[in-house]
């Protein structure tokens, strides 16, 4: 596999999303990309499978659908759609990199631990190809702005041509929902501090039996500098680095004194 960024002009392009393959998202990015890269393929889930983290169906079968000439769907998650796309649908030559998205809805601080539109592109990492997540910072009812989303993968992708991914690392793309004129940059970021479900609803059935609907209200701090949150509160596009070895160094080393 590779793991370097290719000329775009030349690469096989893989792309995923957790929207679903008729999301608006999904078609700006395949717009784009099919007109900055050589040889675009879309394998993704069938109906939205936001918040299934990096799931991976094991217990029920999954299916392949094809929808066009280079354009499938899958039964199954965004990492069931990743993996099958690598091992089956492009098996004989396997893309140079994945892209995730474009999400409609802002991936940001703890959001990436949910996230079906990351979770592509890690598992697009764990078989050491680059790998992109791109989102486009939506609030709930708001009219999206596809176009300044396409101008800044535009932007990003070419940005990232020749770039050595080392293994494990994926890039998190978060772009502001505003008009291409408003955004204020491109800035590299870390990851921010974001909670979802502070909010829990409670209610009863018709008959009376009680549940709960975890709200999509956020525990959020957009004001520390440099992270992911307060740059595209600014107005500005953010790329964060994500790692998937999670290991806490400084935790290892208070655990081999303990124990």
């Amino acid at each position: 596999m590779k793991e370097r960024v290719p000329d775009l002009s030349k690469a096989r392009v893989l792309i995923s999303n957790d929207d679903g393959v008729n999301a608006p998202g999904l078609k700006a990015l395949e717009r784009v990309m099919k007109r900055i890269a050589g040889d675009v393929w879309v394998v993704a889930p069938e109906l939205e499978q936001s918040a299934a983290s990096h799931s991976l169906t094991l217990r029920s079968p999954l299916r392949i659908h094809k929808i066009a000439k280079r354009k499938f769907c899958v039964t199954g998650t965004p990492t069931d759609s990743v993996m099958l796309a690598v091992h089956e649908v492009m098996k004989d030559n396997p893309p140079d990199i994945v892209l995730s998205g474009i999400n409609r809805g802002g991936n940001l601080g703890e959001d990436v631990t949910y996230s079906g539109t990351v979770a592509a592109a890690m598992e697009g990492t764990l078989l050491n190809i680059p790998s992109v997540a791109f989102s486009l910072v939506t609030p709930d009812g708001a009219k999206a702005h596809w176009k300044t989303a396409e101008a800044y993968v535009e932007q990003v992708m070419k940005h990232l041509v020749g770039v050595n991914f080392p293994r494990s690392v994926l890039i998190n793309v978060n772009i502001p929902d505003c008009p291409v004129d408003k955004v204020t940059g491109i800035e590299i970021t870390r990851q921010g501090r974001r909670k979802i479900g502070c909010e829990l609803q409670r209610g009863a059935d018709p008959k009376g039996q009680p549940y709960f609907w975890i709200g999509a209200q956020r525990d959020e701090d957009r004001s520390i500098k440099h992270t992911d949150l307060e740059a595209v509160n600014r107005g500005a596009v953010s790329v964060t680095p994500l790692s998937l070895d999670l290991t806490h160094k400084g935790m290892l080393k208070t655990l081999k004194e303990v124990f």
